[in-house]
């Protein structure tokens, strides 16, 4: 790699990691080329994307960087996941290793706060960001509805009990 290619791919990388909220760090060491692609096209369909670089240039990008924790991590052949949403890479990297036992998760950080693997599992498990917003318009939309239900009731039970006074009298 000539020198302004790494010096370009240094201040790329730094600013993915400035700009993320999350990032995990795996082994991708005997996957295929097919694998690889399925794992980009799994983690741009979540919003989250996938790194491969050196580990020399990867460490001098995350200095001044929230996510600098992980550079220990840099050892061997490692894929770095990042999202903005904290739940999306490691969801998808969680999903993606129980398919494929080449990919092993090494840990990873979200903001200043270092995850190990437990910790990525753990933030995979919650519920994305989409879910979240989903369930609390839910819990906002359903007062809504049961107030317009309460406010329909009386009126109906007077209907039904005009209805029958009437059917009452034709009966008569």
């Amino acid at each position: 790699m000539e020198r302004a290619a790494k010096k370009e791919a240094v201040e790329s990388l730094n600013e993915v990691f400035k700009t993320t909220s999350v990032a995990v760090v795996a082994h991708y060491s005997g996957l295929t080329v097919a694998q690889m692609q399925k794992l980009r096209m799994q983690m741009k369909q979540a919003g989250a994307s996938v790194k491969v670089s050196k580990n020399r240039l990867a460490k001098i990008a995350l200095e001044g960087t929230d996510v600098v924790a992980i550079g220990s991590l840099l050892k061997g052949p490692t894929v770095i996941a990042t999202s903005n949403d904290p739940v999306a890479a490691p969801k998808v990297a969680v999903e993606f290793a129980k398919t494929n036992e080449q990919f092993v998760i090494l840990g990873g950080s979200m903001g200043k706060t270092v995850l190990n693997v437990d910790s990525v599992k753990a933030l995979a498990s919650l519920p994305s960001l989409d879910e979240l917003r989903g369930k609390l318009v839910g819990l906002l939309v359903a007062p809504a509805t049961k107030i317009a239900q309460l406010s329909t009731a009386p009126a109906a039970k007077v209907a039904r009990v005009v209805q029958a006074y009437a059917s009452k009298s034709e009966a008569a």
